[in-house]
Order: structure tokens, then sequence, then C-alpha cells
């Protein structure tokens, strides 16, 4: 599979430069306008992974295609990417414009940790349809972003994490209350979350010979230090799925990437996830999707 987008090469293709903050230690982050991106000389965003994460507002008709799904945005939407998850833009109609600012995991080390946000997670939404009431809200704080990064403020990145914040928590308001409802933060979520990390880390595939070590609730369980008893628990309280079934939907996942934007066959995807044989790997598939592979690929 076409190795992820790094910082390098995103400025390489757009720009043929590199900005002078590009190895700051504390991180990369940079925001843009949409206007140098649209128009009869842009270029098409290729669908691939990239290594750091987007945040954008786009203005317009346009398909979004997120792993295996396409989402039709009808005017406007905030749209939050990253490296887990391969994605393009497809925009339906002339006028377009907007903002995106983008930003590696550096940039928040000693921050938090992003993926415990849901608009950065697998499973999570990561498309916001917009009215125009929210916009008039989204649209001053990339301004500012702009303002602050072409500033001399010494701490303007301090700032900029924060503005970073308040597109997240906007984005997030806007889910149903049920699916973010407070709860008081337990030990059950303390250990959902490291599960979660540690089985994001594993991915994404990116080389057929690289393969996955962690598959099962046992193999988690030992690996966080923990009897897999009281990691179920945990999970099942937090999530109210299963350990086995949050593995394997996230296994689905990554082979029906694999599937629709690899050239490798049934046989090496499987064993990339994990799989000793392809038979096991296809029975796998079809009772995740419903589908064999290879129909999967075909469609």
């Amino acid at each position: 599979m076409e190795k992820p987008e790094s910082l390098a090469d995103f400025y390489k293709n757009k720009f043929d430069w590199m900005p002078d903050n590009f190895k700051n230690e504390m991180g990369h982050f940079n925001v843009f306008t949409l206007e140098p991106f649209i128009g009869e000389k842009a270029q098409p965003i290729p669908y691939k992974r990239r290594d750091f994460y987007k945040i954008s507002l786009a203005k317009g008709n346009s398909k979004v295609y997120f792993a295996d799904q396409v989402v039709e945005v009808k005017k406007q939407a905030l749209c939050f990417s990253n490296p887990q998850i391969p994605y393009k833009w497809e925009h339906l109609e002339e006028y377009r414009a907007g903002y995106f600012c983008i930003f590696n995991t550096h940039f928040f080390h000693q921050f938090g940790n992003l993926n415990q946000y849901p608009v950065f997670q697998p499973n999570g939404t990561h498309i916001f349809e917009l009215t125009e009431d929210q916009v008039a809200k989204i649209e001053p704080i990339f301004q500012k972003m702009v303002d602050e990064i072409n500033s001399d403020y010494v701490y303007k990145y301090d700032v900029l994490r924060n503005l970073v914040f308040e597109l997240l928590h906007f984005a997030m308001k806007m889910e149903p209350s049920a699916s973010l409802e407070n709860k008081q933060w337990n030990a059950s979520q303390r250990i959902t979350t490291l599960f979660l990390e540690l089985l994001e880390r594993q991915f994404p595939i990116d080389d057929a010979h690289q393969r996955m070590q962690l598959r099962t609730a046992s193999e988690f369980a030992s690996q966080l230090n923990v009897h897999v008893n009281h990691l179920n628990r945990a999970i099942k309280e937090v999530t109210q799925k299963t350990t086995s079934q949050l593995i394997a939907e996230r296994i689905a996942q990554e082979a029906k990437i694999l599937l629709k934007h690899s050239h490798w066959n049934a046989a090496e995807i499987g064993f990339a996830l994990g799989f000793h044989e392809a038979t096991h790997f296809n029975s796998f598939f079809k009772k995740q999707v419903g589908l064999s592979p290879l129909r999967f690929r075909k469609e």
C-alpha cells in the first residue's frame, strides 16, 4: 500500500518550500485558506493516509471519502482527519472557500491525547455539516489562527492549541447528548482509553510484511498488565461492546481499506491482519461485512 503522505511531502507537493518552523521542537502547526487549492489549476487531492492531523472548514457541495465511507456535504462542513484513516475531498461545484489547519502529534505532546476524542477515533463522527450560523462562529476561529501564526507573540503556539480545542469541542457539542453524556472519569474509562490507544497503535498497515501482534482480549490484557476479566468488564461498561467486538470491528475496517485502496491480494491482507490462513480471513470478513473479500473489492 502507498506510504502515508508526510508533512514534508505536503509542503513539497503544494508549495515546493518548507516553513521556517517545520522542525520546531514543540511540534508543527500551520493554517491555510482554501483559495490557493481551488479553481481550474488546483490539483486533485489523492485518496491516501497522511501522517498528520487536519481540521478543515469547506464551503460548497462536495463528497468526502473516509475509509470505506462516502459522505456528501450539501453546503458546508467541518471535517476532522487523522493519521489512521485515509481520505480525500471531491468537490462537486465550482465555488468553494474555507480554511484548514494541519499539525502533528508532537504539537500536542504533554498537552493531552487527541485520540481520546471521538472526532479523531476511527468509529467516531468526522464530518459535521454546518448551518450558516455555525459557520459564522467557526470562521473567526480559523481567522484567529491565521492572525496568530503570523504574529510575533512568543506564546502563539499555546494560543493555537487552544483554538484547535475550540474547534474540537464545538464539533463534539453537536453530537447527540446521549453519545457524549458526562460520565465520571473512573478506572473503567481509563483502562478503556488505554486499550483503544493500544489497538490504534497497530494501524495503519502500510507494508505487506507488517503483521498485527495483538488480536485477542488476553493479549491486550497482558500488555496492559490487568486481568482479562477486568479489561472485559471495563470495556463493556464504557462502550456497551465486548473487547472482542471492538477488536473485530477495527480489523474489519482496516481490511476494507486495504481491499479498496491497495493492490494486495486477500491472503496478503489476511496475513498482515494476523490470520494464519486465507480461509480464516475470508470467513472472518464475510461474518463482519456480509460479503467475501473479493466481492467487496469488486463493488
